[in-house]
This record gives structure tokens, C-alpha cells and sequence, in this order.
């Protein structure tokens, strides 16, 4: 079973994922000046309609083990001590310990 905090991470990319385009639009519209106030100001009430999960900020990199938030080898999606336990029991392919 995940943790609860990579069961977060994932529903927030979903999320992202999911109205990526929509607020980008909005944002681009409430960003532009040469359009009326009251545009954009109506595309900014509109951004603020969006849950909390559908903000990129809210996205993390997780070890898909543990949860862990700091030192995740992103090519692997695992912290560095998970990185180091699954590479000497070989469960990680084409990956071994080096020795010179």
C-alpha cells in the first residue's frame, strides 16, 4: 500500500494534468494588460475557483517507498538509501555497484 503522502502527490498530478490548459488560459488572460480590467479580473475570480490540486506548485517529487520528499533520484522515483538497498539486492536493472 503507498503512502498516504505519494497517494496525495499522485491525486495532485492528476489534477495538474487534468486543467493544465484551462488555467494556463485564464492565467495568460489575467496576466495581459493591454485587455479591459474587467476581463481580467473575471479571469482571476476564475482561477480562484480551482481546488488546491490543480496547482503545479503542488506537485513534489516522492520515493514511491516511502514518501520521502528529500534526495529522490528522479530517473528512478526512489530516495538515495531506497536507491542504494534495491541496487545491492539487484532489483533495479542495469544498475550494479561499481568497483575499481
Amino acid at each position: 500500500m503507498p503512502n498516504a503522502r505519494v497517494l496525495r502527490d499522485i491525486k495532485a498530478r492528476h489534477g495538474v494534468n487534468a486543467n493544465e490548459i484551462l488555467r494556463r488560459a485564464y492565467l495568460y488572460v489575467a496576466r495581459n494588460q493591454t485587455l479591459p480590467a474587467q476581463v481580467r479580473f473575471q479571469a482571476q475570480l476564475q482561477l480562484n475557483t480551482f481546488g488546491r490540486y490543480t496547482r503545479p506548485t503542488t506537485v513534489k517529487n516522492r520515493c514511491i517507498e516511502t514518501g520521502r520528499g528529500r534526495g529522490v533520484i528522479s530517473e528512478f522515483g526512489l530516495t538515495r538509501f531506497q536507491f542504494r538497498q534495491k541496487a545491492l539486492a539487484n532489483e533495479l536493472p542495469g544498475v550494479h555497484k561499481a568497483s575499481w
